[in-house]
């Protein structure tokens, strides 16, 4: 039997590859808006072939070690937003999880957390991101998660200004503590954006999923077939939407804790930070922490009470805890050099997750609502 000389060696998937360390790098979360042509726009920063970043990013995607490719949004301006963290007794957390993560999907991020000490706010160990559409109501949302988790409190803490947004953990292995940018960290408002029934048609058919054969040259045309429009339409639309800060960025999302099947992690720790600075500082604070190049997200929420009343947090990720814990030191110097003073401050570890996109179609809430059976969700503002 002859051996066969064509046969080619598979495509390397892991994230420690040069090849895909370098793509990664930038697919991550370095093109920014809508781009008619993702994948050149990638090769471009790369110095690579078309061809190469496809082959690549259709081999990792396959493979598990990319979890998701899509176009994201500034979920922030579509849909009110917030944190939750929820009290669930501790015989009750993993199925609180699971439904959180199956059977919601207006939660996106959802995290077991917990503290080094008890401290306010420890017994809170079920943190979620969640997004209700416009004209409903995420008081109302949250009750009705409550009652089927068995919560016996939550903490709904909206993102008031955004400081820090963006991923790329590829390209923060090995950052040095205290690296940071020589301006600010931007300001960007949550405030809601009415979109028409064409836009919100396009806009669901741009945000879901890459599936492994529409990693390719012009990407665009199937979801313009899909949301009933010419090419041509669906490209002005999209860049409208971008034009109007509605699109994030477009990126290849990683496991964040989970090994890959090589047992290659991409990171271990997942550090949510708390300060509390003196009030009307906030936003004078969230420019200054959002310098830091290792956060890869920063916003003025207020955790009142429940969490000694922070009102600035931000999201850092690391292989090696005390690493993380000296970037975190780092940015607590920085705020008191800056003469913001820091008046409390705590770090909550993330331990089991699962992160997926969160729903923000109104008409996709009015048909859950119904399937579910919630009535009287209808909002007249975004509480």
């Amino acid at each position: 039997m002859g051996v066969n000389l064509s046969s080619s060696p598979p495509v390397p998937t892991e994230v420690s590859d040069p090849v895909n360390a370098c793509i990664l790098a930038v697919s991550e979360d370095r093109i920014a808006g809508f781009v008619e042509e993702p994948f050149a726009a990638i090769a471009l920063e790369t110095k690579l072939s078309e061809d190469v970043v496809i082959e690549r990013l259709r081999a990792m995607l396959s493979a598990g070690v990319i979890r998701r490719i899509r176009q994201t949004l500034m979920a922030t301006n579509l849909a009110p937003g917030a944190l939750v963290a929820w009290r669930v007794a501790a015989d009750k957390l993993d199925s609180a999880f699971n439904y959180m993560v199956k059977d919601d999907p207006f939660s996106g991020h959802v995290v077991i957390r917990s503290t080094d000490a008890e401290t306010p706010g420890s017994v809170y160990r079920l943190w979620t991101t969640l997004k209700v559409p416009q004209g409903y109501s995420m008081q109302t949302h949250c009750e009705f998660l409550a009652s089927k988790v068995g919560a016996e409190s939550f903490r709904i803490m909206p993102a008031r200004r955004l400081f820090a947004l963006g991923v790329g953990h590829v390209r923060r292995r090995g950052m040095e503590p205290g690296s940071r940018s020589d301006e600010p960290g931007r300001v960007l408002d949550t405030n809601i954006v009415e979109l028409s029934a064409l836009e919100w048609r396009i806009l669901t058919a741009l945000k879901r999923e890459f599936a492994h054969d529409e990693i390719r040259p012009n990407p665009w045309s199937g979801r313009a077939d899909e949301a009933g429009v010419s090419l041509a339409e669906f490209i002005r639309v999209a860049r409208s939407l971008s034009a109007r800060e509605v699109i994030g960025r477009f990126s290849t999302f990683l496991e964040h804790v989970k090994p890959s099947a090589a047992g290659e992690r991409v990171t271990r720790y997942n550090a949510l930070f708390h300060w509390r600075v003196p009030t009307g500082r906030e936003i004078e604070a969230g420019k200054e922490i959002g310098r830091h190049h290792i956060l890869t997200h920063a916003y003025w929420r207020e955790g009142g009470p429940e969490f000694a009343n922070v009102n600035v947090m931000a999201v850092a990720h690391g292989t090696d805890k005390d690493l993380v814990l000296e970037h975190k030191a780092a940015i607590d110097l920085h705020l008191q050099e800056a003469d913001i003073p820091i008046l409390y401050t705590n770090v909550f570890w993330g331990g089991r997750s699962e992160i997926k996109p969160s729903e923000i179609s109104p008409v996709e809430y009015a048909a859950w609502a119904k399937r579910v059976g919630l009535s009287s969700t209808k909002s007249a503002g975004p509480g």
